[in-house]
């Protein structure tokens, strides 16, 4: 216990799946939450969830690809708890395209969430941590972000951009000497809303394929990932920055 003792962790698309099931354990681990999500109704409900759990955790509704919001945000969060210490630029959107139908307005709209999204919540996270002496930077990317997918093609683009951005972000800061590290984190498939939709349009075959090349022989759980987050949240990953951390039970081994 107390692993984020009273720090003040940020967490987009935190209403459910991955995002939910992080606020969780930094809130048993000492942690203030505040969650961001389009889904009002939902990200109000998950607050208080989190409340009634006994954890300090409040709801921002945002849409991640705003650029005037991200600063209206911070500013709530520190209004609220008076600085940030952890980010984690969770929000992201897949979506199965033919590569060849695929159009110009699909690859700007996964990527402005995937990508642009995480641009923007890194650049003004940093803006507010170096005022409060460092802090800790998440960045979800995925297994996409390392290997490719004949399906998914913006997706792979918009995590793979994840990937070195965080690198290009922790260099910056270490430059700087803010103290903030800059890490991404990479699930590889795992029981979440948006995995579980994009694994119906999965052929039999490639369902087949999917659990056979997970070498642990099963998906990850929301709470696989959130366990991944906290470390690299906590001090646990002091010497931790501009790499990548991937859970995803040996997929990625082959």
């Amino acid at each position: 216990m107390g692993r984020v003792q009273d720090k003040v962790a940020l967490i987009t698309g935190g209403t459910a799946g991955i995002g939910y099931a992080t606020a969780e354990l930094i809130g048993q681990e000492g942690g203030k939450i505040a969650i961001t999500d389009l889904r009002a109704v939902e990200g109000e409900a998950s607050a208080q969830s989190l409340r009634d759990q006994g954890y300090d955790a409040i709801f921002i509704e945002q849409d991640v690809t705003i650029e005037a919001r991200w600063p209206e945000v911070i500013s709530a969060v520190v209004a609220k708890y008076g600085r940030l210490d952890i980010m984690v630029n969770n929000a992201g959107v897949a979506v199965q395209t033919d590569l060849e139908d695929a159009d110009l307005a699909h690859w700007r709209f996964v990527n402005s969430v995937n990508m642009e999204a995480v641009f923007m919540g890194t650049q003004n996270a940093i803006k507010q941590m170096k005022l409060n002496g460092g802090g800790s930077i998440i960045n979800i990317s995925s297994i996409e972000g390392l290997v490719g997918d004949p399906r998914f093609g913006a997706y792979n683009a918009s995590k793979g951009g994840v990937r070195l951005f965080s690198k290009s972000a922790a260099l910056y800061c270490a430059e700087k000497k803010y103290n903030i590290r800059v890490n991404s984190l990479h699930p590889g498939f795992t029981k979440t809303p948006m995995v579980e939709d994009a694994v119906d349009m999965f052929s039999p075959d490639d369902a087949k394929r999917i659990n056979r090349e997970i070498a642990i022989g099963y998906m990850a759980e929301s709470v696989d990932q959130a366990y991944g987050i906290l470390f690299l949240a906590s001090d646990e990953s002091r010497y931790m920055t501009g790499t990548e951390l991937v859970i995803d039970g040996g997929f990625t081994c082959h």
